[in-house]
C-alpha cells in the first residue's frame, strides 16, 4: 500500500514541477526580455522621445511570453485534480512544462537582445522599424513552438489519465 501511495506522489510531484517550470522559466524569459528592451526604450525616450509608442513593441513582445507558461501551467494543473494520475502522465507533464518554460525563456533572451538593440537603432535610423519588428515575430516564435509542443503533449497526458 505504500509503494502505491508513493507512486502516486512522485507522479502529482512531476506534474507540479511541469506547471511550476512553465510559469517559472516562461516568466524568467519575460522578465529578462521586458528589463533588456526598456533600456534600448529608455536611451530612445533621450534621442527622440516622439518614437516611444512605437518603441514599446518589444516590451509588450515579451510580455507575452510569460501567458505563454501561464497558459501551460493552469492546463497541466487541471490535469493534477484527477483522482487517478498515472505517473507517465506525471512525466508527459513535466516534459511539456519544460517545453514551454525553455523555449519562452530562450525567446525571452531573444527578444531582449534584439529588442535593446533595435530600438537604439531606431532612434536614429526610421528604416529599422519594420526590421526590427521581423526579428521579434522570429523570437517570439520560438516561445509559441514550446507552447505548441506543450499542449500536444498535455493531450498525450489526457490519454494516458483516461485510458
Amino acid at each position: 500500500m505504500a509503494a502505491v501511495d508513493q507512486g502516486v506522489g512522485a507522479a502529482y510531484l512531476y506534474g507540479a514541477l511541469g506547471a511550476g517550470a512553465a510559469l517559472g522559466f516562461a516568466n524568467l524569459g519575460a522578465s529578462f526580455g521586458t528589463a533588456r528592451a526598456s533600456m534600448g526604450v529608455a536611451n530612445l525616450a533621450v534621442v527622440d522621445p516622439v518614437k516611444i509608442m512605437r518603441s514599446i513593441v518589444p516590451v509588450v513582445m515579451a510580455g507575452i511570453l510569460g501567458i505563454y507558461g501561464l497558459i501551460v501551467a493552469v492546463i497541466i494543473q487541471g490535469s493534477l485534480s484527477k483522482s487517478d494520475y498515472p505517473t507517465g502522465a506525471g512525466f508527459v507533464h513535466l516534459g511539456a512544462g519544460l517545453s514551454a518554460g525553455l523555449s519562452s525563456l530562450a525567446a525571452g533572451l531573444a527578444i531582449g537582445i534584439v529588442g535593446d538593440t533595435s530600438v537604439r537603432a531606431y532612434a536614429k535610423q526610421d528604416r529599422v522599424f519594420v526590421a526590427m519588428i521581423l526579428m521579434l515575430i522570429f523570437a517570439e516564435a520560438l516561445g509559441l513552438y514550446g507552447l505548441i509542443i506543450a499542449l500536444l503533449m498535455n493531450n498525450a497526458a489526457t490519454g494516458l489519465i483516461s485510458g
